[in-house]
């Protein structure tokens, strides 16, 4: 599939999200923010998948959306600046969400299928490719 990303590069990417994820709880941590708020909105984010009932394109868009680095980032910017402890938690929950996920894999999404990703194939597509390869063997 093109447009994913490959070897180190994609090694980096994944590592990348480790620190975002490690960061973002060491801070939460620091913050003093409640972790079992942090627990309930752990997952929150994977909300977004709800878009794929939609359909593929619009399933992309909305995933895409709620696993983008801008929105929390947004968060974070509101939580220091216009002094809201609970925007800052919610930022920092939200990357430490992206982050984890990136660790794990999974990338932005693609219109093709959930599985379709700027980190590779997941679930069914990879397992689908990689019969397809086989069979070209």
């Amino acid at each position: 599939m093109s447009g994913t990303v490959t070897g180190a590069p994609k090694a980096l990417l994944r590592l990348e999200g480790l620190f975002v994820l490690i960061a973002a709880c060491a801070a939460y941590a620091h913050t003093g923010g409640n972790w079992w708020l942090f627990a309930a909105l752990f997952l929150a984010p994977d909300l977004s998948m709800l878009g794929y009932m939609a359909g593929r394109k619009a399933g992309a868009a909305l995933y895409n959306l709620g696993h983008w680095y801008a929105a929390p980032l947004a968060c974070l910017a509101w939580g220091v600046f216009g002094q809201s402890p609970l925007a800052l938690d919610i930022g920092l929950i939200w990357m430490a969400h992206i982050g984890f996920d990136r660790t794990l894999g999974y990338g932005l999404k693609y219109a093709d299928g959930f599985g379709a990703t700027h980190l590779g194939l997941k679930g069914k597509a990879a397992r689908a490719a990689q019969c397809r390869t086989a069979e070209a063997v």
